[in-house]
């Protein structure tokens, strides 16, 4: 009898060991899509309690825009458009404290969770360029010290330059040389260092300079933008960028709305652009955004 009770012995350690491997790739893949996680689970907490999202106020309309963009095409029969659709951009608005030229500063500053870009004026909507790579590569501070120093130097430096300038012994230079090259922040070309970015804006404080009132809305039925970023990697980057003395004291969820207007051209193609609802500015497709 004790001879046939090892056979279900080892059946029991093969299962145990096969339950442990898919627990183990089950956890590995949600931490992989922790962004996707993170907009499902919002999202439900959202649905369940019904909350209503902080919102910055609309202040144009599809039709005024179409009026001031598209003077030739107000007059066309109305069945050539779709009806327009609104859908709410998630941003993460930071309240932060930080030193700069010795003096300690105070700000909030607006950070998408779409386009991993900070907004630097909301009356304009100018943003950085270069922190969505930053993003999506895990820059660390070390990164982000030889990516503001090259900044500081029309993008480019020798490595001797830039060691004077950053003040560390040159193994550990060299070390986040490789590193930063690595993650394609910044490029070698003979003996100098540039930055990888076609006209970055990196050097900026911690600051967005916002001039919008923000209103609440019900977020029932409110289409929302899937977030590509999640407040975990934003807030590990604004530490890594800003350094040590910036504290973030608050943050919220805040969401832009932008409409989707769509055109029904003669031979049935269909027009579709993005307008920001609170400048009346069209927001264009990564291919188009840097001609």
């Amino acid at each position: 009898m004790a001879k046939k009770a090892e056979p279900r012995k080892s059946s029991f350690s093969r299962f145990m060991v096969l339950t442990l491997i898919v627990a183990a790739a089950g956890g590995w893949l949600l931490w992989k899509e922790q962004p996707q996680i993170e907009n499902w689970k919002n999202n439900f907490l959202a649905y369940i309690d019904n909350r209503d999202i902080m919102a910055l106020d609309v202040k144009y309309t599809p039709e005024q825009i179409v009026k001031a963009n598209y003077p030739d095409l107000v007059s066309l029969n109305k069945s050539n458009w779709q009806e327009p659709t609104l859908k709410y951009y998630p941003y993460l608005l930071l309240d932060v404290k930080y030193t700069e030229n010795q003096k300690s500063r105070e700000g909030v500053l607006l950070w998408g969770l779409v386009n991993g870009e900070m907004v630097l004026n909301t009356l304009t909507w100018e943003t950085t360029h270069g922190f969505r790579d930053c993003l999506d590569c895990q820059a660390t501070r070390s990164d982000f010290k030889i990516m503001q120093a090259l900044a500081r130097h029309q993008n480019a430096m020798s490595v001797e330059e830039l060691q004077k300038q950053l003040q560390v012994e040159r193994s550990t230079l060299d070390l986040w040389i490789e590193n930063a090259k690595y993650k394609h922040l910044i490029v070698q070309k003979g003996p100098l260092l540039q930055l990888h970015f076609e006209n970055p804006k990196l050097l900026v404080e911690p600051q967005t300079q916002i001039d919008r009132q923000l209103v609440s809305k019900p977020s029932a039925n409110t289409q929302k933008a899937d977030r590509v970023f999640n407040r975990s990697q934003v807030l590990a980057m604004v530490k890594a960028a800003f350094g040590d003395d910036l504290k973030v004291r608050n943050e919220q969820e805040v969401y832009l709305p932008v409409y989707n207007l769509k055109i029904i051209n003669a031979d049935q193609s269909v027009y579709s652009t993005d307008w920001n609802a609170v400048t009346g500015q069209r927001i264009y497709p990564y291919y188009l955004a840097n001609k």
